[in-house]
C-alpha cells in the first residue's frame, strides 16, 4: 500500500560554530526554519512538528517563501534526513528529482550511470537497458555518454539525472521545481516529461512558486513558513492565504 504518514516531526541541524554569526546566516538561508537550542547547543529547527497524511492518488503543492522548509519536508519525506523527534513512514517507490546528483559515479560513463541510477531508483537493469536510447535522445549528451562523468559540467550531470527520473513509474514522486544547473531551453523541453511524469505518480509532492505549474499538478496544498506547516487543504484556499499573507 502506498503512502506517507508523518507524526509530529521536527529536523534539527546543530550549529557547532555557534560564534560565527555569518555561518548562522549562511546556514538559515539553506534550509529555513528559526535558532533555537538542543540541550545548549543551538542548531537549526528546520521543520517542527510536522504532521501529515498521504495516499495514492493525492496530489499536493508546497507553497512558501524561499526557506520556509519546502526542500527540507521533500528531503524528510525522501529519507535523506531523519526526523530529530516524531517519526517519518513512507511507503512506496520514490522518484526524487531534487537532489539529482545522488545515485551517480562519477567514475563510470554516462550510460553505466543511466543504469547506476535506474537501479537506485528501484528499476532493475532490463528495464533500464530498454529505456538507455530514449534517454539518451533525449539528454543530447551524443558521445558524452561514452565518457566518464567526472568529464560532464552540472548541466550536463543534470540533463542526464533527468533523463533517467523521467522514464520510470513512480508511486512517489518528490519533485522540486527548481532543478538548478540546467539551461532555460532544455528545461522547457523537459517540462513535459516532467508534468507526464507526475500524471503517472501515485502520489505527488511538489515544490514551487508557479501558481500555474501547481493548478496544472496539484489538488491540494501545504503553506510552510519557518518550518511549519501554516496551512493545509484546498490548494485554491492555501494559495489564497499564502497570497493574502504576502501582500498585507
Amino acid at each position: 500500500m502506498v503512502g506517507i504518514d508523518v507524526q509530529n516531526a521536527y529536523v534539527d541541524f546543530p550549529i557547532f560554530d555557534a560564534k560565527t554569526r555569518s555561518l548562522k546566516k549562511r546556514v538559515l538561508g539553506k534550509v529555513g526554519g528559526k535558532i533555537g537550542t538542543g540541550g545548549g547547543t543551538p542548531v537549526i529547527e528546520a521543520l517542527q512538528d510536522i504532521t501529515l497524511s498521504m495516499g495514492d492518488g493525492d496530489r499536493v503543492g508546497l507553497v512558501g517563501h524561499n526557506g520556509a522548509g519546502k526542500s527540507t519536508l521533500l528531503r524528510l519525506l525522501s529519507g535523506i534526513h531523519e526526523p530529530t523527534r516524531g517519526r517519518s513512514r513512507v511507503a512506496g517507490r520514490i522518484a526524487p528529482v531534487f537532489d539529482l546528483g545522488v545515485g551517480l559515479d562519477p567514475e563510470v560513463t554516462g550510460r553505466e550511470n543511466i543504469l547506476i541510477r535506474g537501479l537506485f531508483l528501484g528499476m532493475n537493469r532490463a528495464e533500464m537497458e530498454k529505456r538507455v536510447d530514449d534517454i539518451a535522445e533525449f539528454t543530447e549528451l551524443g558521445d558524452y555518454l561514452h565518457l566518464p562523468l567526472r568529464t560532464f559540467s552540472a548541466g550536463m550531470r543534470v540533463r542526464l539525472a533527468l533523463g533517467v527520473v523521467t522514464t520510470i513509474d513512480p508511486e512517489i514522486l518528490l519533485l522540486d521545481e527548481g532543478l538548478g544547473a540546467i539551461d532555460a531551453a532544455f528545461l522547457a523541453k523537459a517540462r513535459e516529461r516532467l508534468v507526464d511524469l507526475a500524471r503517472r505518480s501515485g502520489i505527488l509532492v511538489f515544490a514551487s512558486h508557479s501558481d500555474e505549474l501547481l493548478r496544472e499538478l496539484c489538488t491540494d496544498a501545504l503553506w510552510m513558513d519557518e518550518g511549519r506547516i501554516r496551512r493545509a487543504g484546498p490548494l485554491e484556499d492555501v494559495l489564497a492565504a499564502y497570497k493574502a499573507s504576502v501582500t498585507s
